[in-house]
């Protein structure tokens, strides 16, 4: 008779075994080329993370640009900037494009270069000489010449500002014609050359005579380039009036420091502003932005505005709709989840970890699906008791106090399986790095007592977000499991509609192969 320790029966669909090896040396499935490419770029910053630093990253990265087709890198590029906000990857798949396929560079450009900021990424990942070219070299140099040809007023203006290298640097780099007057003086005023002050864009011609005169009309121009003035309050409430989205969000503390917040009403101005539906759709807002703004004004910002933070992340939030059925989520609290979202990097970390994030999806999907069971894990399953009426913000920060322990994907499975619990998503959000529950031969502890899960519940479907640029998974991705990649809300898309049986097998990449360019 056979040894039942070892041969003991699974229930569910046959399952390969885990042939690969985690970060933490656990078995794991590893992701396809294509998959991985994806990965990196929704969730990688070039930055140090817990487990890959920003060198191992760039490194697998153009090793798998190297196996991977023009069209695919193009289209990934195109997402990662438009669906999922990134912006160090994009620019890097963009220079990959450059030594790659020109064509297929050309095609995207402006899709991924949709700022000053952008600019500046592409043209000094290029020079670093980190893709095999330290010159831009024709193709990327018309490019360049393009944009700056094409750019409006306000996206000249926008991308003046910034530096390594800065636009003036970029301008000396390529040697655009100027194709009017207007072109000519500006790129005069950027390279500190004569200029005719009349033929300047208007803004730039009010902020040159603003410096010189105080009572002339105050500029609308980046605030960056105002703050040497030494502007007083007044000045700085028209800073707040006239900036960005993005830009009060992150001058919260600036403005209070200032006095702006004294004035009567400017605190209605800027929550208003904040909880605006069409400013934080067009700003492409990430939720964990919020959750940062939130945090940093917790002293000296008026609680309208602070309420404002939090309606902005419902708003945010709304795609995550409701799913049919019972849902499970599952956000990992463990220690590794304690590290920056975008890793590490000296003078620009940021203050919200991976937990928060973990935490503050899980937050919002129980928000949505109110009969929705929260399981958080580390070693094993925690306790938490949420209240729903709670805001998204608030039952975020309890997930993410939790905290510590070591990393099983498992535990909230075995859990419900030891329960008998009735559901039809799971959806897990985690680094993936599972290492506790560890198995020396066959599947993932993970994947086994998902086969226990689908016998009992055979139509439910297991989703895994991964918000850490890593290799590997613990659920082998198959028509019931969705592996997908990414902090932005785009990843809730992508979800519902795995959930709603509208994503094809193969899921997240073929939606990424799907897009037109």
């Amino acid at each position: 008779m056979a040894n039942t320790q070892l041969f003991q029966s699974t229930r569910g669909a046959f399952v390969p075994a885990a042939m690969d090896a985690n970060s933490e040396g656990a078995p794991a499935y590893r992701f396809s080329p294509k998959h991985l490419l994806a990965q990196y770029a929704v969730t990688g910053c070039l930055n140090n993370t817990f487990y890959a630093s920003g060198a191992d990253q760039l490194e697998q990265v153009l090793e798998l640009s190297k196996q991977l087709d023009a069209e695919f890198i193009a289209k990934t590029a195109v997402y990662a900037r438009e669906s999922a906000s990134m912006k160090d990857m994009p620019a890097l798949l963009l220079a990959v494009l450059s030594t790659k396929s020109p064509e297929y560079l050309r095609r995207v450009f402006d899709r991924v270069v949709d700022n000053g900021r952008m600019l500046r990424n592409f043209v000094q990942i290029i020079r670093s000489g980190a893709v095999g070219r330290k010159s831009l070299g024709s193709a990327p140099k018309a490019l360049v010449q393009n944009w700056l040809s094409s750019a409006n007023e306000r996206r000249l203006i926008e991308a003046a500002v910034g530096s390594d290298p800065s636009l003036a640097d970029i301008v000396r780099m390529v040697h655009p014609k100027p194709n009017d007057p207007v072109r000519e003086a500006f790129y005069g005023w950027l390279l500190g050359k004569p200029y005719a002050l009349e033929a300047l864009p208007r803004k730039l011609q009010e902020y040159v005579v603003y410096k010189f005169d105080r009572s002339q009309e105050f500029p609308d121009v980046p605030f960056q380039m105002l703050t040497a003035l030494g502007l007083k309050r007044d000045e700085w409430a028209m800073v707040a009036r006239r900036g960005n989205w993005h830009m009060v969000r992150m001058n919260l503390k600036t403005f209070a420091r200032h006095g702006v917040f004294e004035i009567e009403g400017m605190s209605r101005v800027v929550a208003d502003k904040l909880r605006d539906p069409v400013a934080i759709e067009k700003a492409r807002v990430l939720p964990y932005q919020l959750l940062a703004a939130y945090r940093a004004a917790a002293a000296g910002i008026p609680m309208e505005v602070r309420e404002a933070l939090q309606d902005a992340m419902e708003i945010a939030l709304v795609n995550i709709g409701k799913f049919d059925g019972r849902v499970v989520v599952c956000p990992d609290v463990s220690g590794s989840m304690a590290s920056a979202i975008t890793g590490v990097r000296n003078g620009a970390t940021s203050a919200v970890r991976c937990i928060d994030v973990a935490g503050l999806v899980a937050a919002a999907v129980a928000r949505t699906n109110r009969d929705a069971l929260v399981l958080p894990f580390e070693n094993c399953v925690r306790d938490i008791a949420l209240n729903m009426r709670d805001s998204v913000m608030t039952n975020a920060e309890k997930l993410a106090a939790i905290g510590g322990g070591g990393t099983n994907c498992s535990a909230p499975l075995k859990s419900l399986n030891a329960r008998k619990v009735q559901a039809d998503l799971v959806i897990y959000v985690s680094d993936n790095e599972s290492w506790v529950d560890a198995r020396k031969t066959g599947s993932t502890e993970m994947m086994r007592q998902w086969g226990a899960f689908k016998a009992r519940n055979p139509a439910a479907k297991l989703v895994c977000i991964d918000i850490q640029p890593n290799g590997t998974t613990q659920a082998m991705e198959r028509a019931d499991v969705l592996n997908v990649g990414g902090f932005s809300d785009e990843v809730f898309n992508v979800v519902n509609a795995f959930a709603n049986g509208t994503l094809s097998p193969g899921h997240w990449v073929n939606k990424i192969e799907a897009m037109m360019i």
